[in-house]
This record gives C-alpha cells, structure tokens and sequence, in this order.
C-alpha cells in the first residue's frame, strides 16, 4: 500500500534572473526615480510614476523587448498555448525606508511583473497571498507546533532577487511589499495581455 499526495490545480510564478542588463539598470533608476511623483494610498514612503506605455521611453522600448519573451513563456503555463502577448503599461515604484504596498491584485490584464532595480532588504521582499474569503476551513491549526507546508500556508516569499531579476505572476494573485527596513527599493512594474483566446470559436481580440 502506497499514500500519494497530489498537487492539484497549483498557481505559477515565475522567476527570471538576469532579464535586464546592468547598464539598462541603470539608465531606468537614473532617469524614472526623479518622475516617481504620484504618492501611494497606504504609505507616505512608497511613489510611483504615472502609468507608462513602452513606447513613452526608448529605455522602456529595450525593457519591454527583454521582457515580452518571457511573458509568452509564462503564458503558455496560464493558457496552454503559446500566443502573442503585449505590455499594456509599466511604471516605476520607488519605496524608501519603512514604506510598504498594500495587499492587492491588478485589474484589465491576465500577467503582470516586477522587474527590481535595485538590491532589496530581506524585509522587502514580494510577498504573495492566498486570496481572502477562498476555499478554506472556518477554524485553523495555528500554533507553535504547526509545521508550515505548500498546502497550509496562507503566504509565500519570494526569493530574494537580485537587480534585473524578473518576477512574474497571474493578475489576480494577491501581493504586497512587507515595510521596508533597508534602503531605498526602486521596481519597473507592468501588466500584460495575450494579442487574443479563442474558446472553442468565439475569439476575443486585446490590443494594449
């Protein structure tokens, strides 16, 4: 007799080191830092640019050529299928130290991202949340002894990365930025459609 525990129905994240070169690294927090002006709801120490489209900036053109190839490759993990996909806006957050971002998802799209420009403290680092009010027990097993497992963690975080590091995700997983204990974290953030889905002959363009 054999016990077989099956990962059912499991939510891809995907990581990708080295995405953006050193020297386009650079030009991004050089030229967006000083544009970051919008301040967020929740927190006085965390700003963002105003929402970008890849062709506002040629900095943004060569960030979004890196970028879209990977986001056809993680598509394939969300749609089976390997399709054309488009950035529909980008923006860049800057987080000094004790900022923090809220606990959200990201509407009219199906993947976003975050590319870090800079070394994150281990206190920063993206955290991602089963979604609330989900499939789950009414009383919980939470004490001491509890040993913490894939399947009855309530959040994961994710590794610390490295400047050019991609972070990819389905849209409406739930993620949110810890407070900041280190330095000052600045991340090119956007949101992705596929060019179309086709469900068994009704087809929905996107354009972005």
């Amino acid at each position: 007799m054999t016990d077989e525990v099956i990962g059912l129905f499991p939510i891809p994240v995907q990581r990708s080191t080295g995405v953006l070169p050193p020297p386009l690294v650079a030009a991004l927090v050089e030229h967006f830092t000083t544009r970051a002006l919008h301040a967020n709801n929740s927190s006085d120490a965390l700003s963002h640019t105003r929402m970008l489209q890849p062709g506002d900036s040629p900095l943004l053109v060569q960030a979004a050529a890196l970028i879209t190839p990977r986001i056809a490759e993680f598509g394939r993990h969300l749609f089976g299928e390997q399709l054309g996909w488009a950035i529909k806006e980008m923006w860049v957050n800057v987080l000094d130290t004790g900022g923090k971002q809220a606990m959200h998802n990201h509407a009219n799209s199906f993947a976003s991202g975050v590319v870090y420009l800079t070394e994150t403290h281990d206190s920063a680092r993206t955290v991602f949340m089963k979604s609330p009010g989900g499939y789950d027990f009414a009383m919980r097993n939470d004490h001491a002894g509890v040993v913490t497992g894939e399947y009855n963690a309530d959040k994961w975080v994710s590794p610390a990365p490295a400047p050019g590091d991609l972070m990819l995700f389905p849209s409406y997983l739930m993620h949110a930025v810890p407070p900041n204990a280190g330095g000052r974290r600045i991340s090119l953030a956007f949101n992705a459609i596929p060019t179309r889905l086709d469900s068994w002959g009704y087809t929905l363009s996107f354009s972005g």
